[in-house]
């Protein structure tokens, strides 16, 4: 391609034709074209359902799951992980702003990317020696590539970068949550919300949105005994419920029974293991809108389970990009406190 492409088709090396986050290898030359942004990388966030795969893979051992990411980064030019589909994103300082830039950055800030690692050039100057290899947050050293329509988002002051990271991680699902429940308050519809995977970063957000937003009520899908008592301790929740979402048939009980015998009216796909599909499906009452934030979503056994079911649910693709949505997330996050403490358990 010899022309710039606002959505940087400009650095796909192969195949052609295809944009970058479909592309098997992107070029991460650092010289810019007029409309891109570079910056100084020094943090990546992996996201929840990468993170597990790559540690599942590598049977824990922490310096395996370091080349895994190196070879993915080396070879594809982006952190896309090739099982899971997914990235992550990062944190980092402006170097350069290209003379068309419409992204409105400046040399010099601290930001973070709100565009999927999956399709942002990414070259790392070092071998991942800092990172412990068990975390989902990366301290690194390298350059990344923005396009002119990317997203970045200033880093606020009053909070740990680390901190800001992980909430702008999963700020588009906070956000398709409020604009979802508040439709259905508006409209003077129930608004009961089970989120599946309540105490993990999205789920926890996904929360204090609905509340929020003026849902009914709140209901707390967990897998495990420890995830229940955090969540408690958080009173993010009117009910904690321990169940498998990969088990349809258990999720659908523990959720009629919280719900008082009905299902949910909005559910909240969290989770970070394939295999949910179902579940959220058969939790959700009919009229009922399910919402898939899981990037271990697979949308043909949601679509096919869902027909099966005869399952007549609203099924939305939390895409991570709504208007506002990183200053909601930031917000929510500083006036819960539970939302704090979960957090903190979860970049410790």
């Amino acid at each position: 391609m010899t022309a710039e492409s606002p959505v940087g088709a400009h650095r796909v090396l192969e195949p052609a034709g295809v944009l970058p986050q479909a592309a098997a290898r992107l070029d991460t030359r650092p010289a810019l074209w007029p409309g891109e942004v570079r910056v100084r990388v020094d943090r990546l966030n992996l996201d929840a359902a990468s993170a597990r795969q790559l540690r599942e893979a590598a049977g824990g051992d922490p310096d395996a799951v370091r080349r895994e990411v190196l070879g993915i980064v080396r070879s594809r030019g982006k952190m896309h992980n090739p099982v899971t589909g997914s990235g992550g994103m990062l944190l980092g300082t402006v170097e350069e702003v290209g003379p068309a830039s419409p992204l409105g950055l400046e040399a010099g800030q601290r930001v973070a990317t709100l565009v999927s690692l999956t399709l942002t050039p990414l070259h790392l100057d070092d071998d991942l020696e800092r990172w412990d290899g068990r975390g989902e947050q990366v301290p690194t050293s390298g350059h990344a590539v923005l396009f002119a329509r990317s997203i970045a988002a200033v880093v606020p002051d009053d909070l740990p970068e680390e901190t800001v990271l992980a909430v702008m991680d999963v700020c588009g699902a906070p956000a398709l949550v409020d604009r979802v429940v508040r439709d259905r308050v508006a409209r003077g519809l129930r608004s009961d919300v089970v989120v599946l995977g309540a105490a993990g970063k999205s789920g926890a957000l996904s929360l204090a949105a609905a509340r929020a937003a003026g849902a009914g009520r709140l209901v707390g899908l967990v897998p495990v005994e420890h995830e229940a008592a955090a969540l408690a301790d958080a009173d993010l929740a009117d009910a904690v419920v321990l169940a498998d979402a990969r088990d349809p048939l258990a999720a659908s009980a523990a959720v009629q029974e919280a719900l008082g015998g009905h299902g949910a009216d909005v559910t909240v796909v969290c989770v970070d293991v394939p295999g949910c599909e179902h579940g959220a499906v058969l939790v959700t009452d009919d009229g009922g809108t399910v919402v898939f934030f899981s990037m271990a979503t697979s949308f043909s056994a949601a679509a096919l389970g869902a027909e099966g079911l005869a399952a007549d649910v609203t099924m939305l693709v939390g895409n991570g990009y709504t208007p506002g949505h990183a200053a909601l997330a930031l917000d929510l996050f500083r006036a819960t406190p539970g939302v704090q403490r979960l957090f903190r358990g979860r970049t410790a």
